[in-house]
């Protein structure tokens, strides 16, 4: 992480604000969907991305706080175009009806923010009995991406506008089981140790990305894919977990970030021109960055992704 005022070679610093990263963007005619949006990062990716002229659907589980989320948005800003849409990540079956009525709705697609997440909780298991944070965090956003892909590619050849997944990880992937995802053991109670677990799903985002960058290359289309962390953010999720408290006081990489900041990075990677092109990449602090050598390994990435699209089935 750079440290808190020094700007990287993009311009920006840890302390560089959502806002900042996006001055002089025109989002105008650009459809996204903000996973988790009611709340913290992704209400402000949310208002910020409105803020620029892009039509924002949030995707959110709790449709009273998205409501109120998208009211106060369009109190501040009267032309943001937001509207809520109701999406639980754990649940396959909520999942695969908010991406059927958002495919009929005729909308386009040109980004996709996978930013939704639980964080460091007690051993659950999903409405489809996968482990909830494997479940919401990786997998819900694995079938999403599965389901809107089509309509991203339409849009993008529709459009000639480069289309843009962006997969919101987090450092704590460096910090998943030993041997980075347990593909045999991942429902074990025994072995289920909670930030693990996080980690894990948060090494899965980062696969996530760099396989379907690799995938959508193949294919020829111009839609990028990358990850990214956001920074430690002081949100309720942050707060709940004592663990993450000690990391923050021991690692320099983690910078205490508001929410304007916390955003920043999900912004620069969804909107700004530097990023033209760049697929299959890692993001901190709005900059280029390095995933950890599991981050990076593609037989990983190829092996999760076939775990994956066997769950989904």
């Amino acid at each position: 992480m750079w440290p808190f005022n020094r700007k990287g070679p993009s311009g920006f610093s840890s302390s560089s604000t959502a806002e900042d990263v996006t001055q002089g963007v025109d989002g105008t005619g650009l459809t996204a969907i903000v996973t988790g949006a009611s709340s913290g990062i992704g209400t402000e990716t949310t208002r910020v991305l409105a803020l620029r002229g892009v039509h924002v659907i949030m995707g959110v589980r709790n449709m009273a706080a998205g409501k109120d989320a998208k009211e106060a948005i369009v109190k501040e800003i009267p032309t943001a175009k937001v509207d809520a849409m109701e999406l639980d990540l754990s649940s396959m079956v909520s999942v695969k009806k908010f991406a059927s009525d958002f495919n009929s709705s005729g909308l386009p697609l040109n980004i996709l923010i996978n930013n939704a997440g639980v964080m460091a909780t007690p051993f659950m298991l999903s409405k489809d009995n996968i482990e909830l944070q494997f479940a919401t965090n990786h997998l819900g956003h694995f079938l999403l991406t599965n389901l809107l892909l089509e309509n991203m590619k339409k849009t993008s050849r529709k459009s000639r506008k480069e289309g843009r997944i962006v997969n919101v990880s987090s450092e704590a992937h460096r910090f998943s089981y030993r041997e980075g995802i347990r593909f045999d053991k991942l429902n074990d109670k025994s072995g289920y140790s909670s930030f693990a677990a996080y980690g894990q799903s948060k090494l899965s985002n980062v696969l996530h990305a760099n396989e379907l960058a690799r995938t959508i290359k193949d294919d020829g289309m111009e839609i990028t894919a990358n990850s990214l962390h956001p920074g430690a953010i002081a949100t309720n999720l942050f707060r709940q977990s004592n663990i993450m408290n000690g990391i923050v006081s021991t690692l320099g990489r983690f910078v205490l970030k508001n929410v304007q900041q916390g955003a920043a990075t999900t912004c620069y990677v969804a909107l700004h021109p530097q990023v033209k092109g760049v697929s299959g990449e890692y993001f901190s602090d709005s900059n280029l960055s390095k995933a950890s050598t599991q981050g990076r390994d593609s037989e990983l990435a190829k092996k999760l992704w076939d775990f994956s699209m066997n769950l989904i089935k």
